[in-house]
């Protein structure tokens, strides 16, 4: 068990590392936008990095205790990393043990949209972006007060504005 836990926390290092020249070539990131971002599929394939790709629009999910943000104490806002809609307040992350980042409500209910998620034999609640429905993570009702939600997020879709 702790040769496994060792490895996943050995890959930490770089597993998160975003390329920035993908985010800076995407012409639909916008943390100021109001409107929905609607783009086709095969553009978001040739805008976003593969990894963000995978998880963002084919609801894949990164593998636990390997992102950049899981641990993170840094103070911001929490962004998505494909349109960079706001979603999470730092101040609304907590440490879960889950091996995703974790937080206890969203910026605004439009910042996220939930739809029922019934693959792999679980009942859950998936999340994704308001503004461009990228797939983030799953909300779960075993969290902390004052909401007693835990929403489980992918951190390779998530950016941090300091």
């Amino acid at each position: 068990m702790t040769l496994m836990s060792f490895s996943a926390c050995a890959q930490s290092p770089t597993k998160q590392k975003k390329d920035t020249l993908m985010e800076k070539k995407n012409p639909y990131y916008n943390p100021n936008r109001k409107e929905a971002v609607v783009v086709a599929d095969d553009v978001w394939k040739t805008i976003l990095s593969p990894e963000i790709y995978q998880i963002a629009r084919q609801k894949g999910t990164e593998r636990p205790f390997t992102s950049e943000f899981e641990h993170s104490k840094e103070v911001g806002t929490f962004h998505c990393a494909v349109c960079g809609n706001p979603l999470f307040k730092s101040n609304a992350k907590y440490e879960s043990g889950c091996g995703w980042p974790s937080f206890f409500e969203p910026i605004s209910k439009e910042s996220i949209i939930y739809l029922p998620d019934n693959t792999h034999g679980m009942v859950r609640t998936e999340v994704e972006c308001g503004k461009c429905k990228a797939h983030l993570g799953h909300v779960f009702e075993d969290g902390p007060k004052p909401t007693g939600l835990r929403y489980c997020i992918n951190g390779v879709v998530l950016t941090l504005e300091k």
